[in-house]
């Protein structure tokens, strides 16, 4: 048995929360874990998907974080600075202490990044765009919506798909689709690439199936508001009367600054334990890039960032208790594909095979809708 340990995890989403609750649940009390976020509420972002077509209200999709474990400290505050040699990091003007940091920030959203972007559309990511989505949808009856992948890679690989079809079903559902038009521009060469190009085909052929226009390899350059109209760096151009969009995503600048991140942008750590090259410092989530055997990096979804932190908040009880074995991370995820008409289809896999991803997609039902509904409720209610 060890002495006291404070454990401080940074970032209270999907992977913070797992990392606190379940370190909470396997250490003593005489181990502090401290729980560090800007936000006062957790978002389940997967359903945001849903209150863009008025499907789900805020209230039903996030928690107050006060409702977390008893016995997680929590610390509300912008994370200023962030020194992983010496394990310390500044909130507020304060500085904290631990002789662990679990660093699960997320990405960081950037629209600003694409000229004329933010001006231009809804941003499909965050709560208020997808609000503002929900109510613009009702007052526009007639044109060209669009679906625009700003730049990879982005979290939630079926997300700009699922808008789409979504969508799709809602101007069905209010009788406007005859005078709607329907297109996704991405820069990607096909739907979720990395699941490999039998899921990537069956995605593509779900979407087309709809009506909706599928246009890879078109990578944005700019956007001018006024005109409604995209530019791409290939030369093409397109316009739009109501437009939807993932924003670039990167790693958040105290990240950057911490000199946390690798070549790729992303914190580098042990693709199987989570570990950064700093003694006693792991990153799990978004905020990491671990590249696959094909040259691409595991996507940035939060079964993944679940599955990193039950490993690394196992492998630190381990530690500090001398109890059990260590575990390490395989890889393996799964994800709904909502496509409208209350149906969904579910791809699963092993994303560490090599030479390539072994991934399946079970084709679009109600049951599976059923299921991402049931998903929903019991994770909302399993982690508060």
């Amino acid at each position: 048995m060890s002495d006291g340990k404070t454990i401080l995890i940074l970032g209270g989403g999907t992977g913070g929360i797992v990392a606190a609750s379940r370190l909470r649940k396997g250490l003593g009390r005489e181990h502090r874990i401290v729980l560090i976020e800007r936000a006062a509420d957790y978002l389940f972002a997967p359903s945001l998907l849903w209150l863009m077509t008025g499907l789900r209200k805020r209230t039903a999709i996030s928690r107050p974080l006060t409702r977390l474990a008893h016995g997680i400290e929590r610390v509300h505050g912008n994370i200023e600075a962030i020194d992983p040699l010496h394990r310390t990091v500044q909130v507020n003007g304060r500085k904290l202490s631990g002789d662990y940091l679990v660093v699960a920030l997320g990405a960081e959203l950037a629209p600003q990044t694409v000229p004329g972007l933010a001006e231009a559309g809804h941003n499909l990511y965050e709560l208020a765009g997808a609000e503002a989505l929900r109510d613009a949808r009702l007052n526009w009856r007639a044109g060209r919506l669009i679906v625009l992948v700003s730049a990879v890679p982005f979290k939630c690989p079926a997300a700009p798909y699922e808008a789409a079809m979504l969508l799709e079903y809602d101007c069905r559902k209010r009788r406007i689709r005859d005078q709607v038009t329907i297109d996704l521009y991405t820069p990607e060469p096909g739907p979720m690439p990395v699941a490999g190009a039998e899921v990537s085909q069956q995605v593509r052929q779900i979407v087309e199936a709809k009506g909706i226009g599928y246009h890879p390899g078109h990578a944005v350059s700019r956007v001018d508001a006024g005109a409604r109209r995209i530019e791409f760096a290939n030369g093409a151009a397109t316009g739009f009367d109501l437009l939807v969009y993932v924003p670039p995503h990167r790693a958040p600048q105290v990240v950057q600054d911490a000199g946390l991140c690798g070549e790729s942008g992303w914190i580098a750590v042990d693709r199987q334990t989570l570990q950064t090259r700093f003694p006693g410092v792991y990153a799990l989530g978004d905020v990491t890039g671990i590249m696959l055997a094909m040259g691409r990096p595991l996507p940035k979804a939060g079964v993944f960032a679940h599955g990193e932190a039950e490993v690394v908040a196992h492998n630190l009880v381990c530690a500090l208790t001398g109890r059990g074995q260590p575990r390490q991370f395989d890889g393996h995820g799964e994800c709904f594909v909502e496509t409208g008409d209350g149906k969904a289809g579910f791809g699963s896999g092993d994303f560490f095979a090599e030479p390539l991803p072994q991934v399946r997609l079970r084709p679009p039902g109600r049951s599976l809708h059923l299921g991402k509904i049931a998903f929903e409720k019991f994770w909302l209610f399993e982690w508060f």
